[in-house]
């Protein structure tokens, strides 16, 4: 795993891909990245969230939860699948085409200077903040 605090000067986005607004993992993670936002923000790394879900989903999904960052639309994944967060996964055994929940870490510089696949909601901000120097 490549050291975020090497980015530290630059810092930049944290992007975080999730697969759909208003499921209970999606909401979990989104809730403890508005939780940590503030602390986020004030190292220098802006968190942002992006789904398939419609742009009339996101807000109302932002609206319900109070999430204080930017959630971004994709229904046509061409995001992501340019970061590779969407394509065959496993669930429940079974082999299937979907979001691969992960994040990303973006430089200032436009440089991905970390990227995580397949992550698990619950904990996840917690492990990524020391990561991120935060």
């Amino acid at each position: 795993m490549a050291s975020l605090l090497k980015a530290a000067p630059g810092k930049g986005v944290v992007l975080f891909v999730y697969p759909a607004a208003m499921t209970p993992g999606c909401t979990k993670e989104a809730c403890d990245f508005r939780d940590a936002s503030a602390a986020l923000v004030g190292a220098g790394w802006q968190p942002v969230g992006i789904s398939p879900d419609t742009v009339e989903k996101q807000a109302k999904f932002a609206a319900k939860e109070g999430l204080t960052y930017p959630l971004l639309s994709d229904p046509d994944k061409t995001v992501l699948t340019s970061y590779g967060a969407f394509g065959e996964k496993v669930m429940y055994g079974k082999t299937v085409v979907g979001v691969i929940r992960s994040t990303f870490a973006i430089a200032t510089n436009g440089k991905i200077v970390e990227a995580q696949y397949g992550i698990k909601a619950t904990g996840h901000v917690s492990r990524l903040l020391p990561e991120l120097g935060v």
